[in-house]
């Protein structure tokens, strides 16, 4: 008969405490994003035309769409993030909750904009051009 795992009740303290650490920090991330929303999304949107990962014929448009994301990322709740983090959710080990939630809507939504031409490159190198800016704004 195989062995029943039950922890004790110092190591369900201690693994509370991790998950609870971990979830006030994505609070205090997202809350965060209302301060800087303007200049990432100029900073994300730079880079990615920089390189070549977004071809717009409005970069202005592109920057407003990226500052419009985050201006709704900062305003949904837990499960409307969730939602759209999921299907990149395994993307990277250790996301960056920010940069998860706009790679995934540059890569869902914003090629459906009317300025956006199309978008290159995999979701990894997406992921980590948008990631370079965000921890510039945003360090965890």
């Amino acid at each position: 008969m195989p062995k029943v795992f039950r922890p004790s009740s110092r190591e369900s303290t201690i693994l509370s405490k991790i998950e609870s650490t971990k979830e006030h920090r994505r609070r205090l991330v997202i809350g965060r994003v209302r301060d800087c929303s303007e200049p990432l999304a100029g900073a994300i949107a730079m880079k990615l035309v920089e390189k070549e990962l977004v071809e717009t014929t409005n970069k202005t448009a592109l920057d407003d769409q990226l500052k419009n994301c985050l201006e709704k990322m900062n305003r949904a709740d837990e499960f409307d993030i969730d939602y759209q983090i999921a299907p990149i959710r395994n993307l990277v080990p250790q996301p960056h909750i920010v940069s998860l939630y706009v790679t995934s809507f540059v890569i869902e939504q914003l090629i459906k904009h009317k300025d956006v031409v199309d978008i290159f490159g995999s979701d990894e190198e997406i992921y980590y051009t948008i990631n370079e800016q965000v921890k510039k704004f945003l360090p965890l």
